[in-house]
């Protein structure tokens, strides 16, 4: 083991300093969101390692049961760690989990100083974080100012924080919608209104997020798969697509239910035939019992909270996206515009529900960004809180 002695004249200090190897940085969240989307119930976390200003180790967090990016980035570092310094897109956790704490193979390897961006909010931190655990081994931990709201980065760890702070995955809506606001015709056609550009941008947000939320509506007019298709190198990203059907409308032959291409889990009610509901779990579909109907969201959110969800993808009609509105549990939109009209009153917008009776009570969004997707308009905004969530940790 690599044992680093300390200058007696360096200081063991922590805090938010300004000095640092902004390239490093930029490098450790690159690696971290190589593999967005494939680390629940972990978040998506990048590391490198500098030695004499150059990079000698990276790595990023495998999935659940694989090592964490620290390790994995020490551990193609070598003996080059001993005396160098680290950097990680996350503060290291200092506790035993599927893995052993990040902090025990820092202090092994001889690290001279960590670098962190965001601090950890997991509950089995300590209140002084990793800086209590390493500044006894001479090791000093600095935490630098995070990135801005506007940078992708700022959002890498939202979902992840999110689920700690708030006991529910951080949830994102999607949506295409003609220029009148509608997402489908009066008598319910709805393919396409955004163009294949919009569609193929589409299939890169799946593949951030670890579940797809959608309702038996969507699945009876449409039979979505819900999967990721995007070209890949190994094994392919394949979020637990998740259905809320309290009737078991939806024809067990869907394509939701075929489990070949993802999991699959459903919440339904004592409404649902027991014939439907014994079919999908021959076919190793999840399946989820709640007493009463409509489906309590908040406790469907709380289920999914349980089982590791960070992110939660929603693609679903008016209705479902209205009642997650007005529960108030909406936490970034991607609305996809496209330049025609639908019209017709009894057409569908986004987002039904029950709505608000005054301007003053409804909630704000933050826009991210606004650009063209070829001859369509993509919005991405976010609540404000969100970002005040994240610098806080």
């Amino acid at each position: 083991m690599c044992v680093y002695t300390q200058p007696p004249d360096t200081p063991i200090k922590g805090g938010l300093v300004r000095d640092f190897d902004a390239n490093a940085f930029t490098q450790a969240f690159t690696h971290a969101t190589s593999v967005q989307g494939r680390t629940s119930p972990n978040p998506p976390v990048g590391a490198v390692v500098v030695r004499d200003g150059q990079i000698v180790g990276h790595g990023a967090t495998q999935p659940p049961g694989g090592l964490h990016a620290e390790r994995m980035a020490l551990a193609m570092a070598g003996v080059a760690a001993c005396g160098a310094d680290l950097y990680v897109t996350l503060e290291p956790c200092t506790f035993q989990g599927r893995t052993p704490a990040c902090t025990d193979a820092i202090i092994a390897a001889g690290i001279r100083r960590v670098y962190y961006a965001f601090r950890d909010s997991d509950p089995r931190m300590p209140r002084d974080g990793a800086q209590s655990i390493l500044a006894p081994h001479g090791i000093e931990v600095f935490q630098v100012p995070p990135p801005p709201p506007q940078a992708d980065q700022a959002l890498l760890l939202a979902p992840f924080l999110w689920r700690f702070q708030h006991h529910r995955p951080f949830v994102t809506i999607k949506y295409a919608m003609s220029l009148d606001g509608k997402i489908a015709t009066h008598h319910g056609a709805s393919q396409w209104i955004s163009n294949a550009h919009s569609r193929a941008h589409v299939q890169h947000i799946r593949a951030k997020v670890d579940a797809i939320l959608t309702g038996s509506g969507t699945t009876y007019a449409d039979n979505p798969r819900l999967t990721v298709r995007l070209p890949h190198q190994g094994i392919p990203h394949t979020p637990l697509r998740v259905l809320l059907d309290s009737h078991g409308r939806t024809p067990t032959t869907a394509h939701i239910f075929d489990t070949a291409l993802a999991p699959t889990l459903v919440f339904t009610s004592h409404h649902a035939s027991q014939r439907w509901r014994d079919t999908l779990a021959r076919q190793s579909v999840e399946v989820c019992l709640f007493d009463s109907t409509p489906l309590p969201l908040l406790e469907v959110l709380a289920h999914l909270h349980h089982k590791g969800i960070n992110h939660l993808l929603v693609e679903a009609g008016s209705r479902l996206a209205g009642a997650l509105a007005d529960a108030d549990v909406i936490d970034e939109v991607h609305a996809f515009i496209a330049p025609g009209f639908i019209g017709n009153p009894t057409a569908p917008g986004p987002i039904g529900g029950n709505g608000i009776t005054q301007l003053i009570n409804w909630q704000r969004f933050t826009i991210i960004n606004v650009h063209h997707s070829d001859t369509d308009v993509h919005i991405h905004a976010c609540r404000p809180t969100v970002f005040s969530n994240i610098h806080k940790g």
